[in-house]
């Protein structure tokens, strides 16, 4: 992203599995803690103007409205990730957790004043209907999204299944608008697909980390295992996209592929955000070849699963940048049912890094190609920047400390041609689909696999070399 769009940015907040890790609060939020003197001269203050705008507002307004316009507003104030969850969005939130809800499976964001499609979610809705991460939203039916809130937008975009939704949407190198149909349905997220590649190598896709995850992780290695004669002879494991979801379930899954050891730790204000989360030993473990694909839209609880295999060198990261979202959000209930997703510690991988608004570096750096105007399929189509957002594009976002990174990827080599997710098309605004092009980053990571020993001694000899300059600095 240019350094001109990135001081254009005005701010992020994504609605639905949004790049968040979430922990659960176990009690609700019953009553304030004692507030200094000083608080409360400035919520006298408040209190005036509230009194003033109820009086003398054009239209009447009522006292609950405001109040929660406060608090929402204070709350967007500190990060990208603390929010203000009214009851509607806190059950949204419980249900989406869960892996079912009603919608288009869309995420979107509000990005220089303009409701932005973050991505859609495979295999939902707008996934079918074409829309792409980057289409600005704008008009939902005959209503135009100018000045429109993340939570108004989610509002007119839930429905019955079954019934019909029009978006007017601007794309990146189209120049007129055109406007999709899309049909809502509940929304069922299968967290976890695989399959096998070829050469007998396994494939695992988590597509974010909900309740459940991890059983369906460990049940896939079982099918595999059991397909592959008591032993898997090598996997990738593909995190690209996928945007995070529960801490419990990312510690789950990075401690089915270690034996033992930390997987990550939180150190926040109080004392029970000082957390530390281990892999248990096994008695029998197999420590086959494993690669790890992310790119910038892993974030979250999947750059606790990278960082953790990356530290204790499990497996081989490939891939381009993550995301670079090192905080922890709690879910505080309050007494009316509503909530705070509060951000409450910050996250470390196991060699004490810390990834917020940086991520985690590759191990092997393999960029997909850009996609060529023909394979856009578009017409009066015209290639356009890069609109892909991370942490350090996000306003008020936490700054990280650390003078660099611990780890540092190594570039391989790129071949042409447009780049996708496995079994992933493109589609028009017409609902025509064009070909699937080859994933460069699957076809590089079983490349890995098949010449393993000799990228574990390339990865040895990169580790000894910069820990040697490490102690001549």
């Amino acid at each position: 992203m240019s350094a001109k769009k990135r001081n254009r940015l005005i701010g992020v907040a994504t609605v639905a599995l949004g790049v968040c890790i979430f922990v659960i609060g176990d009690l609700a939020v019953r009553r304030a803690q004692a507030l200094p003197d000083d608080t409360y001269k400035e919520l006298q203050t408040f209190a005036n103007v509230l009194a003033i705008v109820q009086k003398n507002y054009v239209e009447p307004v009522s006292t609950k409205e405001l109040i929660n316009g406060a608090i929402t507003g204070m709350l967007s104030s500190l990060d990208p990730h603390s929010a203000y969850l009214t009851p509607d969005l806190y059950r949204d939130l419980e249900v989406e957790t869960r892996g079912s809800f009603g919608g288009l499976g869309i995420e979107i964001t509000i990005k220089n004043d303009v409701l932005t499609v973050v991505s859609p979610i495979e295999g939902t809705p707008a996934y079918t209907a074409g829309i792409k991460a980057g289409d600005q939203i704008i008009k939902i039916n005959n209503d135009f999204t100018k000045g429109m809130t993340l939570t108004d937008a989610v509002k007119m975009m839930r429905g019955p299944k079954g019934s019909a939704i029009h978006l007017t949407l601007h794309r990146e190198g189209i120049p007129e608008l055109f406007t999709v149909a899309v049909t809502r349905d509940v929304i069922k997220i299968q967290s976890v697909k695989s399959r096998q590649l070829r050469d007998g190598y396994d494939y695992v896709r988590i597509t974010t980390f909900q309740d459940g995850t991890s059983e369906d992780v460990t049940k896939t290695l079982e099918k595999f295992s059991k397909q592959d004669h008591g032993h898997i002879k090598g996997l990738v494991l593909d995190l690209r996209d996928n945007p995070g979801g529960l801490l419990n379930q990312a510690v789950s899954v990075a401690d089915t592929f270690l034996d033992g050891g930390l997987v990550v730790y939180t150190q926040g204000r109080l004392d029970n955000q000082q957390q530390k989360y281990f892999a248990h030993k096994k008695g029998e473990f197999s420590d086959y070849p494993m690669v790890v694909l992310v790119n910038g839209g892993s974030a979250s609880a999947s750059e606790i699963v990278a960082g953790a295999l990356q530290d204790q060198r499990r497996a081989i990261i490939e891939g381009t940048q993550t995301f670079g979202k090192g905080s922890v959000q709690t879910i505080l209930p309050l007494d009316d049912e509503s909530a705070l997703r509060l951000t409450t510690a910050r996250y470390f991988t196991p060699n004490g890094r810390s990834i917020q608004a940086v991520g985690i570096t590759p191990d092997m750096i393999v960029e997909p190609p850009k996609p060529t105007t023909a394979a856009l399929d578009l017409p009066g189509a015209e290639m356009g920047e890069d609109e892909e957002i991370r942490e350090s594009d996000l306003l008020h976002h936490f700054k990280n400390n650390q003078k660099h990174p611990l780890h540092g990827g190594t570039s391989a080599n790129q071949n042409n041609g447009a780049a996708s997710q496995p079994g992933q098309s493109s589609a028009n605004e017409k609902g025509k689909t064009a070909k699937a092009q080859p994933d460069v980053q699957l076809d590089k990571a079983i490349g890995i696999l098949e010449h393993w020993s000799k990228y574990k001694v390339e990865l040895a000899n990169a580790d000894d070399a910069s820990a040697s300059a490490g102690s001549n600095q």
